[in-house]
């Protein structure tokens, strides 16, 4: 059994407000925390390096903190292959990141240089490869069912990141492309996460199945959330630029609602919304008339039925101190485009 030995307890990115939960999670946090730095360690410190560094750089750590919530759901929550089920999610999810930014030729990650940015995109690619054999290592630990559910997990993240980078087919609805997009980056590992922190915690099998579907519905309902954000907020509000979305021509929910639109009042925002938006100024016009247009209110009342949807299925478990952070999550998720 592993010992909490890391000197700090992580700041919980989950809504926990029962103190006795709350500190089992973040003593458990802490010890993968620690186990995860020691499988970013490779043969050689060059290679060290580059593993070691998104994840040294932090972050939410919301994924292996889900599979700890789930594992409450379980008679054995503490059990060892549960923190390695959470170290699995937190490498795939890392390693994705390496990959990301070298498609979108990012310079920074986590307030740190990118990897590709740092050394090159070789590293940065091979850097996330090894991630990924490290995060595989450790599923085969798990067994043969971990081990299914992990491959379908890495297909369908890896084919919502092909499917970010073309166009829909012919006759296909751009909306369902995008959302499509989401579920397999987004809402497949979050799903997992879930997933495995009840099954390898001996919860029901009907408890298991709940929680996997929360996890996918409420984990792409977050990013839909934050593609409302990134028209809706304020800089100063969110700390982000409103509009990089919008600028980069990124597809985003409240977009793809807005050019769905056939009302002939919507034509200039239309026209802006296929140009080239990187001027100052037709961004500006584009932004104001986004924010004004009813696509957000149903982007947002989107995002709600879908934060409503993932409350319901957890009536499949027990009342008590988790089933209530994962409501309040939901309604975080809600609340949060409002």
């Amino acid at each position: 059994m592993h010992q909490v030995t890391a000197p700090f307890a992580p700041a919980l990115a989950l809504p926990v407000l029962d103190e006795a939960l709350a500190r089992r999670l973040s003593e458990r946090l802490a010890v993968v925390e620690e186990l995860l730095a020691g499988h970013c360690r490779a043969r050689t410190a060059y290679v060290s390096q580059a593993a070691s560094h998104l994840m040294a750089a932090g972050g939410k750590r919301f994924r292996p903190l889900l599979v700890l919530l789930a594992a409450e759901t379980g008679p054995h929550p503490e059990r060892d292959e549960v923190l390695t089920a959470a170290c699995v999610v937190e490498l795939t999810h890392v390693a994705s990141l390496y990959h990301d930014d070298v498609m979108d030729e990012a310079d920074l990650r986590r307030g740190a240089d990118t990897a590709n940015a740092r050394w090159d995109n070789n590293t940065a690619i091979l850097t996330g490869d090894f991630l990924f054999g490290r995060s595989s290592e450790l599923t085969a630990d798990l067994g043969p069912e971990a081990v299914r559910i992990q491959a379908r997990t890495f297909t369908r993240l890896v084919e919502g990141q092909i499917l970010e980078t073309v166009a829909p087919e012919p006759g296909e609805d751009a909306l369902a492309h995008y959302l499509e997009v989401v579920a397999g980056k987004t809402g497949s590992l979050i799903a997992t996460s879930a997933r495995y922190g009840a099954m390898f915690a001996g919860a029901p099998a009907a408890v298991v199945e709940a929680l996997t579907r929360y996890g996918e519905i409420v984990g792409s309902a977050f990013q839909l959330s934050d593609d409302i954000l990134d028209i809706a907020s304020d800089s100063v509000e969110s700390g982000k630029t409103p509009g990089t979305d919008l600028r980069e021509g990124v597809p985003t929910l409240p977009v793809l609602m807005a050019q769905a639109s056939t009302d002939p009042e919507d034509a200039r925002l239309l026209e802006l919304l296929a140009a080239d938006l990187t001027d100052d100024e037709l961004h500006a016009e584009a932004l104001g008339l986004l924010r004004k247009h009813p696509a957000m209110d149903e982007a947002r009342a989107y995002v709600v039925a879908r934060a409503e949807e993932a409350k319901a299925l957890l009536g499949a478990l027990e009342p008590g101190p988790v089933r209530t952070a994962l409501e309040a999550f939901a309604d975080i998720v809600a609340t949060r485009s409002a």
